[in-house]
């Protein structure tokens, strides 16, 4: 090694030997600062902190350290809740909640059936649906898997979850509706893969009604010779599988949701399944009879509030089922008729009472429901809740109402809501009673 190069490697060697002596310092501090840490704080008057001192106060109970692996083990050897087969397993068995704002206003309880939760359609028109398919493949009206096509005249619900089961089971679906409804339910049934076709509203008398034409549309479908295929009318108005769906399952989770501790039930009618199913189930099958009262809740442009009320559907002059002048213009989709079917026929003898329902009043109560409850609902659920009130001031106090909230206001965007806001009705109210224009009874 050259004279030259000794400054390097002295250089280098001072430098290793100065990294070594930091290590070794610094790992004896380690050792010596908890001490003077200590001190310090001592010196100071503060709490000894140091990592292992003894703690300050000894109020905490130690940790300890518990072993799941029993719980564990129970859970995993419990039989697993069944798994819903296909989106027909998700129908039913919804929710009933109380309704608080309203409840707190009446000094009863108000509870709500949340039907707009079906899994099919998002309402409670999904357990028809199903009950009228799985008729049709009993008795032969529809085979999966040949080209079927379910024809229906419906106001949007029940086309809705037509649409969505039709799919599920290897169907197609076309869809008649008045073109009065909101836009929102044909876009949906539209993106369903239905075929729709929206209909100048016309009386039931009229070829041209929507039902009319559902049911010409399906007998010439059958009739064509072009395929194996068959079109089937689900004729929800008149096809008994309607009620026989609330008679066998809302009816019974009411019954079993409520420990069979209720005194009313209110619901709307359009085909009538709702009301006569349920209050077959509740008043025969489970044998409540007066001890329960089961209020139709009706909206302006409706006969059936007279009948329920008067037993006619209009007057004395006119002759029931000949009526041929259009209903009067109105906001609520879904409920009121202005003749009687099957299905509402079928219950009617169980129905107590009827309460009238404006359509300021359904907005009002729509909006309030938003404000108080944080419940976004559609036209028909929002009748039934007016009534539930009504007939809830008209008991004594604590009675227990139960009511439906059929399907979400999101499918009611384009007109009721729409109107809501063209109307001013958004402002907040603080007395339900005053809003609505009710006056307590007694």
């Amino acid at each position: 090694m050259s004279a030259s190069n000794y400054p390097k490697v002295y250089g280098t060697a001072a430098i290793t030997a100065a990294f070594v002596a930091g290590i070794l310092l610094t790992l004896g501090f380690k050792d010596f600062y908890p001490d003077l840490q200590r001190r310090y704080q001592r010196r100071r008057g503060e709490p000894d902190s140091s990592p292992d001192s003894p703690p300050a106060s000894t109020s905490l109970p130690p940790v300890t350290l518990e072993d799941h692996t029993r719980i564990r083990q129970s859970v995993l050897s419990a039989p697993p809740p069944p798994i819903p087969e296909g989106i027909e397993g998700c129908i039913g068995n919804t929710p009933l909640f109380k309704i608080k704002s309203l409840s707190e206003a009446t000094g009863c309880t108000i509870l709500a059936k949340a039907e707009f939760l079906n899994g099919g359609g998002g309402s409670s028109k999904d357990r028809v649906a199903l009950s009228m398919i799985n008729m049709a493949e009993e008795q032969g009206l529809l085979t999966p898997g040949q080209g079927d096509t379910i024809y229906e005249g419906t106001s949007g619900s029940t086309g809705i979850s037509l649409a969505a089961l039709a799919r599920a089971r290897g169907y197609k679906a076309r869809i008649f509706m008045p073109s009065d409804q909101s836009m929102e339910k044909s876009d949906l049934l539209h993106h369903l893969g239905a075929e729709v076709e929206r209909v100048t509203p016309a009386p039931i008398t009229s070829t041209e009604h929507f039902v009319n034409l559902a049911r010409t549309r399906a007998k010439e479908h059958t009739a064509s010779q072009n395929d194996a295929s068959k079109g089937f009318f689900a004729d929800q108005f008149e096809n008994l599988a309607n009620y026989t769906a609330h008679l066998q399952t809302t009816g019974p989770e009411i019954y079993r949701q409520t420990g069979g501790q209720l005194d009313a039930f209110v619901a709307g009618a359009g085909t009538g399944g709702t009301i006569a199913g349920i209050a077959i189930y509740l008043k025969k099958i489970m044998g409540m009879g007066d001890d329960l009262k089961v209020v139709l809740a009706d909206p302006e442009g409706s006969g059936l509030y007279n009948k329920v009320k008067n037993g006619v559907m209009f007057s004395n002059t006119e002759k029931e089922g000949t009526r041929r002048r259009q209903q009067i213009d109105t906001i609520v989709e879904g409920i009121g008729i202005n003749r009687i079917t099957e299905n509402f026929e079928i219950g009617r003898e169980f129905i107590d009472d009827a309460v009238r329902v404006t359509d300021v009043q359904a907005m009002k109560m729509a909006r309030w429901l938003v404000e108080k409850d944080g419940i976004f609902i559609g036209s028909s659920s929002a009748v039934n809740c007016v009534a539930a009130v009504v007939t809830a001031l008209e008991m004594p106090k604590g009675s227990r109402i139960v009511t439906i909230c059929s399907d979400s206001g999101t499918r009611h965007l384009s007109r009721f809501w729409k109107m809501i806001g063209e109307l001013g009705l958004e402002e907040e109210h603080e007395n339900l009673l005053t809003l609505l224009g009710i006056k307590p009874t007694g």
